[in-house]
């Protein structure tokens, strides 16, 4: 599809001049309303998590929370609680109930950046919540309607992941609906 670059040199707090980042300004305006699942590729450095907060604020659900999971930043072994939460003595240490990123986003946006560090025993469960729009945390039978939307990042290239076996096929084609490749500065000089 060709769209053609946006006039004004910014889109939200995104500011560029170039005719890169123009262009993907253009696409920003027309997914930003949508409810439309968006994968943002790119360099560390290239404003991901930027373009990430420009589509939660030009969305219908900008007044709802916008919930950022780092899957990077995250010990593996705590990664899945982190994302759908747990019951209290769910594991060692779960003294308290405690709410996922999934559910604290309700009726906002999920951001999922580094989700090429999301371990691959987690991938099917988060591709089962995406589809069926609701959770268990852990250690709990009880299930928890969904409301929200997903932007995630990554900076590697996710099919050769697929093709080496540490991403899931399936969970690429459901976060994948818009990608969007970022361009890295070197690349768009005139904005500096």
């Amino acid at each position: 599809v060709k769209i053609e670059p946006l006039r004004e040199p910014t889109f939200g707090v995104l500011v560029g001049q170039s005719s890169p980042m123009r262009r993907m300004f253009a696409l920003l305006e027309r997914i930003a309303p949508t409810e439309a699942t968006v994968l943002l590729v790119g360099e560390t450095g290239t404003g991901k998590g930027a373009v990430a907060r420009a589509i939660h604020d030009r969305s219908r659900r900008a007044e709802k929370p916008l919930v950022t999971m780092d899957c990077g930043a995250i010990s593996r072994n705590l990664i899945e609680s982190e994302l759908f939460g747990h019951e209290k003595g769910a594991f060692t240490g779960a003294v308290q109930q405690r709410r996922g990123a999934l559910e604290m986003c309700q009726g906002g946006t999920l951001f999922i950046d580094e989700l090429d560090d999301l371990p691959l025993d987690v991938q099917p469960k988060l591709l089962r919540a995406l589809d069926e729009r609701e959770i268990c945390r852990v250690g709990s039978s009880k299930t928890i309607a969904l409301d929200l939307r997903v932007v995630a990042a990554t900076k590697k290239d996710l099919r050769c992941e697929i093709a080496e076996g540490r991403f899931r096929e399936d969970l690429y084609y459901r976060l994948s609906v818009v990608t969007m490749v970022l361009p890295p500065l070197r690349d768009r000089l005139e904005d500096l």
